[in-house]
C-alpha cells in the first residue's frame, strides 16, 4: 500500500522528497536494512544507512530502484569516490546489483561516475552480503581557534601588490583590482558559456578581463602580481576537474571535437592565468561556493567571530545555479565536488519530470536530464515556479518553440532581466512574487536535510551570496519559507552588514554596487593570496 500511495502522488504531481521517503521506508514493517560504503578520494571510508519496503510489483520495483539510484547518485555528486559498496541481502542485493547498468551511460545518472574517474582516476560499484559491514570506527571533532587569526593575517597580506579576483558564474563574470590595499575597480561581464562549443570560448573571456585589468593595474603603476578565480565546476589543488556543468554542456555536445582532449585546455587554467601575471606571480582557484564559504569566514574573522568559524563555514551561492561551499575549521576546502545544485531530491513531480529539460516548466536539469535541485532553486527555479504560479509574471520574457518554453537568450539573453523582474515584483509586494521566493525557501531546506544526511552536522548557520539576497525582501521571503521546515539552521545574507575586511568595507561603500554581487569577487583577492 505504501508504495502504490507514493507512485499515485507522483503522477498526480506532487513531490516526493527523499528524506520524506527515508522515513516512510525506515517504518515500514519488514523494511530491509542496506548500508552504501564510500571510498572518498582520499581512500576513507563512510557509511550511508537505508532502509527499503518489499515490492510487489514491478512499478513498484522500479520506484525502490531510482530511490537507490537517486542516493548513489547524490552520494557521488557530493563526495566523489573510489568505490560505492552496497551491503545488503535478499531480493534486495538482488536489486542494488541492477544499479551499475543505470549509471552506465556518459549522460545521465552517468556523469557522476565521469566525474569520479576524473578526480580519482577509476570508479567501480561493489556488493557484499550485510554480514560482511564491520561498523568503521568515529572520525575525530575538528576544530580549529587558530583559523581566525590566520584567516586575519592574510587580510594584511593584501595591502601590498596587485591583485585581482573573479567569480565566473553562468550569466556573467564579475572582477574586482586592488592595488596595495585600494580597491581600484570593479567589472561585470555578461556571457552564456553554455553556448561555447570550444574551450577557447570560454577560456578567452576571462583571459580577456584579466588582460584589460592588468592593463589599469598597470597603468596605476603597479603589476599584476596574484589572481584569485572563483569557477562553477570541481576544482580540485588549483585545477577544474569536474566536467559535467551546464557551463561546458556546448562543448560536450560538439560533434567535431574529442571532449576530454577539449576539456584538458580547461584544467590548464591556471597555468594560462599564470602567463598572464608578474615573475612570480600566484594563482588561486576553487569552487564558486567555496569562495563564498571562504569569503564568509574571512569577514567573521575580521571582526573576532572566531568562534563561529571554528567548526567550519557553509555557504551557498544562489544566482544562476546553486553553489555550495564549505571552508573546513583547518581552514582548508575540502577536495571533493560538493556539486548540491545537481543532487535529486524530488522522486515525484511526475507532470514536470515528463517535459523535456530545457523548457522551463520541467524539473529535470539541462546538464543530466534528471530532476535536480538547479530545478528547485536558483534562476531556473524562479523561472518554473513563476509560470506555475502565475505566467503573466513572466509577460514579454517567454518565447515558444518547437512546443518548449523557455528564457530567450538570443538575440537578447532575457535570463538576467527575467530575474530581476521577478525579484522586483517580490519586492513590491505582489503576492504571487512572493510566495516564489517563499517555495524557494523551502526548496532550500529540503537541501538542508539532504546535507544533513550526507555529511552528517554542519554548522548550524548558511551565508547565502548570490544575486538572490541583493534584495532584502526577497531573502527575508527566503528566510521565511526555509524557517517553515523547522531545520535549527539559521540563513545569513552575505550584504554590506558582512563587510569587515579592508576591502570588503570599500567595496560596501562603492556607488552602483553590492557586496551581495561583487562579494565573491572580493573574497577572491584575499583567496589569491591563500
Amino acid at each position: 500500500m505504501l508504495l502504490t500511495s507514493l507512485t499515485e502522488k507522483a503522477k498526480a504531481g506532487e513531490p516526493l522528497w527523499l528524506a520524506d521517503l527515508r522515513a516512510a521506508f525506515a517504518a515500514a514493517p519488514g523494511a530491509a536494512p542496506l548500508t552504501m560504503r564510500l571510498t572518498c578520494p582520499d581512500g576513507s571510508e563512510r557509511d550511508f544507512s537505508l532502509a527499503l519496503p518489499r515490492w510487489e510489483t514491478g512499478e513498484e520495483k522500479d520506484f525502490l530502484r531510482r530511490f537507490l539510484c537517486a542516493h548513489a547518485y547524490n552520494l557521488l555528486s557530493a563526495h566523489s569516490g573510489r568505490e560505492l559498496r552496497f551491503f545488503c541481502d535478499g531480493p534486495l542485493a538482488a536489486l542494488a546489483e541492477e544499479l551499475p547498468a543505470c549509471f552506465d551511460r556518459p549522460d545521465g545518472l552517468g556523469k557522476v561516475v565521469n566525474v569520479a574517474r576524473r578526480v580519482c582516476g577509476g570508479f567501480r560499484f561493489a556488493f557484499s552480503p550485510l554480514s560482511d559491514c564491520a561498523p568503521l570506527p568515529e572520525a575525530p571533532a575538528a576544530g580549529n581557534a587558530a583559523l581566525g587569526e590566520a584567516l586575519r593575517a592574510l587580510a594584511r597580506s593584501a595591502s601590498s601588490g596587485g591583485i585581482v579576483g573573479l567569480d565566473v558564474g553562468g550569466s556573467d563574470i564579475k572582477l574586482a583590482a586592488a592595488l596595495d590595499g585600494r580597491l581600484l575597480f570593479t567589472d561585470e561581464f555578461d556571457w552564456n558559456p553554455a553556448a561555447s562549443p570550444t574551450a577557447e570560448g570560454i577560456i578567452e573571456p576571462i583571459l580577456s578581463l584579466l588582460r584589460g585589468a592588468r592593463a589599469k593595474l598597470e597603468a596605476a603603476g603597479g603589476t599584476l602580481d596574484a589572481v584569485g578565480l572563483s569557477f562553477p565546476d570541481v576544482v580540485i589543488g588549483d585545477r577544474i576537474v569536474g566536467g559535467e556543468t551546464p557551463k561546458t554542456r556546448g562543448m560536450r555536445k560538439n560533434p567535431a571535437l574529442d571532449y576530454e582532449t577539449a576539456f584538458a585546455r580547461l584544467r590548464e587554467l591556471k597555468r594560462d592565468i599564470l602567463a598572464l601575471c608578474a615573475p612570480g606571480g600566484r594563482c588561486r582557484i576553487c569552487n564558486d561556493g567555496s569562495m563564498a564559504a571562504f569569503t564568509a569566514a574571512m569577514e567573521l574573522a575580521a571582526i573576532g567571530e572566531d568562534e563561529a568559524i571554528r567548526g567550519g563555514v557553509i555557504a551557498h551561492s544562489l544566482g544562476t545555479d546553486l553553489g555550495t561551499g564549505w571552508l573546513l575549521a583547518d581552514g582548508s576546502i575540502p577536495p571533493i565536488p560538493l556539486e548540491m545544485y545537481d543532487l535529486l531530491l524530488d522522486l515525484g513531480s511526475g507532470p514536470a519530470a515528463a517535459l523535456p529539460p530545457e523548457d522551463l516548466r520541467s524539473i529535470r536539469n539541462e546538464n543530466s536530464g534528471m530532476p535536480g535541485v538547479r530545478r528547485y532553486l536558483g534562476q531556473a527555479a524562479a523561472y518554473r515556479l513563476a509560470y506555475e504560479r502565475d505566467p503573466a509574471l513572466l509577460e514579454g520574457f517567454l518565447e515558444r518553440r518547437d512546443g518548449v518554453l523557455r528564457i530567450p537568450t538570443e538575440p537578447e539573453d532575457l535570463r538576467k532581466p527575467a530575474l530581476q523582474h521577478l525579484m522586483t515584483l517580490a519586492s513590491e509586494g505582489r503576492p504571487e512574487a512572493e510566495e516564489i521566493f517563499r517555495r524557494i525557501g523551502r526548496n532550500l531546506a529540503v537541501v538542508a536535510r539532504e546535507m544533513r544526511f550526507l555529511f552528517g552536522e554542519t554548522p548550524p548557520v548558511r551565508f547565502l551570496f548570490g544575486r538572490f539576497v541583493k534584495s532584502r525582501r526577497c531573502f527575508r521571503l527566503l528566510c521565511e519559507g526555509f524557517d517553515e521546515a523547522g531545520t535549527g539552521i539559521r540563513l545569513e545574507s552575505a550584504d554590506e552588514e558582512m563587510a569587515n575586511t579592508p576591502l570588503m568595507r570599500q567595496l560596501a561603500a562603492r556607488e552602483g554596487v553590492t557586496v551581495a554581487q561583487f562579494g565573491q569577487a572580493v573574497g577572491a583577492l584575499y583567496f589569491a593570496l591563500a
